[in-house]
């Protein structure tokens, strides 16, 4: 597939590793965004400073110092436990997610190095089942955790995820537990834990490991929290107060310790390397 389509158009922010179109319309202010220069912006609007979805590969490659990630964990497939079927078999889900993806997993995980420091890092891929978290991807988080304690260095773990995955159904669920754990046995050596928060991150992943960080950072207008406040207002059948659930109201109530520009991300990151590590 070129770089560009045939046929030029707006296309939707929806990320891939090559996404059709050169033109993005805004999903917030509905401006229209020349693609490349947009890239340039790091996925955010320069009108409303709306940050869009962003490919995990491309937030590794401009956040950590550049040539030296390395992943890992490749060839970690997820398997289909319980056979479990909806309108689509799991397995056939996997397959076609995985060949649209080019990936093998909701999770991205590996070594880099930021400002010159060694780092254990991790990063969902929202575009692969919503970045749901299921046997695998619990098992990638929980080897961020255990390669930060065998190495002694700081782990980041960057969450965007719709939760557990339900077609592992109770496998799926365990995972709060083991990368939790993985996490405690991480305390060990010392190290900072910096978990940033982006749009969305909720269910189980925002449940277990992306809120125990020694420091909790978010994106702005994030969507965090456990149960999605559509689902919470027909639970309780009370309005929720503005902007409930996002980074800001999370900030002004004490629930994440920062929000940072994702052009800032990189230098904020350093900083509290510099002060933790």
């Amino acid at each position: 597939m070129s770089w560009f389509s045939k046929k030029p158009g707006i296309a939707t922010p929806e990320p891939s590793r090559r996404m059709e179109g050169l033109w993005v319309k805004c999903e917030a202010c509905s401006e229209i965004l020349y693609r490349a220069e947009l890239e340039k912006q790091f996925n955010v609007c320069p009108h409303c400073n709306h940050h869009m979805l962003w490919p995990a590969r491309e937030r590794l490659a401009t956040l950590l110092d550049e040539g030296v990630f390395q992943e890992m964990d490749k060839g970690l497939l997820p398997e289909d436990p319980l056979s479990f079927s909806d309108t689509k078999r799991y397995k056939e889900r996997l397959k076609s997610t995985q060949k649209t993806t080019g990936e093998e997993e909701a999770f991205l995980s590996g070594l880099g190095k930021l400002g010159g420091r060694q780092v254990s890092v991790g990063c969902f891929l929202f575009r692969f089942m919503g970045g749901s978290m299921g046997s695998v991807a619990g098992e990638k988080i929980t080897r961020v955790f255990e390669r930060a304690h065998e190495l002694k260095c700081p782990a980041i773990v960057f969450s965007a995820s719709g939760g557990a995955r339900m077609q592992e159904g109770i496998f799926s669920l365990m995972q709060m537990a083991k990368t939790s754990a993985a996490l405690a046995r991480f305390r060990e050596v010392k190290r900072p834990y910096i978990s940033v928060m982006l749009h969305p991150t909720t269910g189980g992943v925002a449940a277990s490991f992306a809120w125990l960080g020694d420091i909790v950072l978010a994106e702005p207008k994030a969507l965090i929290g456990f149960a999605g406040p559509r689902v919470i207002e027909q639970t309780i059948h009370q309005k929720l107060p503005e902007g409930f659930q996002r980074s800001e109201f999370l900030l002004e109530h004490g629930m994440v310790d920062g929000i940072v520009q994702r052009k800032e991300m990189r230098e904020r990151l350093i900083q509290l390397l510099e002060l933790l590590a």
